[in-house]
């Protein structure tokens, strides 16, 4: 039960609700002990009336007033029941809601680094499925379990009260059901953590196979992936079969018991009634009333404790993931606007996954307002860079100043929100492609998304389509072609205005004239813009302030596009070739 701590402060904070749920769970029980009484008594009408002791009269004013209490007491329970469900189970909803704000705010705290090494699938299943196991035991578990003690609290000493002896053999059953319980619980605690864990890895593996279908049909894999759907699945049932096999085992146990508690009552009381040790035969129906009125809480019990596993499980797979810390921390509340210069000082960095060391001893200045194209070859540490900038990563060794502080004095938020990034994957929402624009900022009117959008050159293919700008992308932008999602892309960074740009290879999936264009309206855009630019392009490079040529982690060259011309090197050989291409 330890795990399950973490949701005391959510019982705190509906105390007082859950308080008046248990009230009322106690005053609805109160009211259902009335029932077996009332007919022990009308049981006791009818043979006092064969005995002759009432005349009719008599025995259908007592038979009329013990129904009418028996009526009245049902309908009361049946309302305070009602009430007990509208404050327990509303107090499960709304720690499920806390919960899940919890967890997801969590996981939007968390780095980069974390989203590498966990899988979308596992992530979705903690914050849906295993709440949900959670919000079970605080909702259902804690009003049944109430309900369960109360009866148990109210009928048992009522019973040794009425009938010592009959209720000893009655109740002799419930031990061996609880040490048969407990038992059980063990097993149940172990096959359900399986089960959620199998639950997570179909959720990662059905997620992968329907973000990658275009893929999959491409190479016509669908009979291969189907075949591991069914190993998964089967691997799924075995879990799932092995729990059921275990919980199965307690109704039919209850059933059992209380049955045999049934039959003792029967005999037992028949020989009481038959020795003069009870006074009428209302006690042992009495007593049958007492048995099936226990029958649902102790049947309860193993659910209950079934329910409580589960939850205990999910609820350690939570506290996993939220126990995790932030690597990137926010140090600072508050910080001065970003003016957009950056400075880079011995920058080294090693990602920590693989071992990689993207980055060595970097060093380099860019003026506020300067337009700076970075090339290099594939894994040269360009896309590290414009990470670093971002603070998406903390450096290794060295310093990166933004406006001449270091960039861990910048409040983390205001930093982002000056930075305008157009990533080397376009990933655009499941929304309409003017949300997706707007993304970086609502309350842009419609007016500036189509500026924007012409900006980015991509205004003309919106406008062909159906809904033009209302038109709803699919997962990921799948309804638009590469090129287009990287404009669309573009185009939100540039609505929102921010003080830096960094455009990571986002030019890859145009044409020559489309990216001339673009660029032209970028340089418009972006004047008095601190903007970077990664390319493997140098039409996308020649016309910045400065440019900069990483290799394995290093800067090779830096200057101006007629200064590297001017020089051997990286770039005039890579100048020279797409020059070459462009003519053949």
């Amino acid at each position: 039960m330890k795990e399950l701590k973490h949701l005391n402060k959510y019982f705190k904070k509906y105390g007082l609700k859950l308080f008046l749920g248990v009230f009322i769970t106690i005053i609805a029980r109160v009211f259902a002990l009335v029932m077996p009484s009332y007919i022990k008594n009308i049981i006791e009408v009818v043979e006092r009336y064969t005995s002759k002791e009432l005349d009719k009269v008599q025995a259908t004013e007592l038979l009329t007033e013990y129904i009418l209490i028996i009526v009245g007491a049902a309908l009361l329970s049946g309302l305070f029941t009602f009430l007990m469900r509208q404050t327990i189970i509303n107090v499960s909803r709304y720690i499920e809601y806390d919960l899940k704000n919890e967890i997801f705010d969590h996981y939007q705290l968390l780095s980069l680094n974390f989203y590498k090494n966990n899988r979308t699938g596992d992530l979705m299943n903690r914050i849906s499925e295993d709440v949900n196991q959670v919000r079970m035991y605080a909702g259902p578990a804690i009003m049944y379990g109430i309900n369960a003690l109360t009866l148990f609290a109210c009928l048992i000493p009522l019973m040794f009260v009425k009938a010592p002896t009959l209720a000893a053999y009655t109740l002799l059953p419930l031990p061996i059901l609880s040490v048969l319980i407990y038992q059980i619980s063990k097993i149940i605690h172990k096959r359900s953590t399986k089960v959620q864990e199998y639950l997570s890895s179909l959720s990662t593996f059905t997620q992968e196979v329907f973000s990658g279908v275009s893929v999959i049909k491409a190479y016509a894999l669908e009979p291969k992936i189907n075949d591991e759907l069914v190993a998964l699945a089967i691997d799924g049932k075995n879990k799932s079969m092995n729990l059921a096999k275990v919980n199965a085992w307690f109704f039919p146990m209850m059933v059992l018991l209380i049955g045999f508690s049934n039959i003792l009552v029967i005999y037992i009381g028949g020989k009481q009634y038959i020795n003069g040790e009870i006074e009428s035969v209302g006690v042992i129906a009495e007593f049958i009333l007492y048995v099936n009125m226990l029958t649902w809480p102790v049947a309860i019990v193993g659910w209950l404790t079934s329910i409580v596993q589960r939850a205990e499980a999910s609820q350690k797979r939570i506290n996993e993931f939220l126990k995790e810390t932030p690597e990137i921390v926010n140090e600072v509340a508050t910080s001065e606007p970003i003016q957009g210069k950056i400075e880079f000082k011995n920058v080294s960095f090693t990602y920590g996954d693989t071992e990689i060391t993207a980055l060595k001893d970097v060093s380099f200045s860019i003026a506020a307002g300067e337009t700076v194209a970075i090339l290099g070859k594939t894994g040269s540490g360009k896309s590290t860079l414009l990470d670093l900038v971002a603070r998406l990563y903390d450096v290794d060794s060295g310093e990166i100043l933004i406006d001449d502080h270091p960039i861990k004095k910048h409040n983390l938020t205001n930093l982002r929100e000056a930075i305008g990034a157009v990533p080397q994957d376009a990933f655009l929402f499941s929304d309409s492609i003017e949300s997706n624009i707007k993304f970086g900022k609502h309350d842009a009117t419609h007016e500036d998304v189509v500026q924007v959008a012409k900006n980015a050159a991509v205004h003309d293919n919106i406008m062909g389509f159906a809904k033009k700008y209302d038109t709803v992308l699919g997962e990921r932008g799948i309804t638009l072609s590469g090129g287009q999602k990287q404009r669309v892309s573009i185009a939100r960074s540039l609505l929102k205005n921010p003080k830096i740009y960094t455009f990571d290879d986002c030019l890859s999936a145009v044409d020559t004239e489309t990216e001339e264009a673009i660029l032209n309206n970028l340089k418009k855009a972006s004047k008095d813009r601190t903007t970077l630019i990664v390319s493997h392009r140098v039409s996308s490079a020649k016309n910045a302030n400065k440019i900069i040529v990483f290799d394995e982690g290093k800067v090779i060259q830096e200057g101006t596009h007629n200064q590297l011309l001017k020089r051997k090197g990286y770039y005039k050989e890579l100048y020279e070739n797409q020059l070459t291409d462009k003519e053949n």
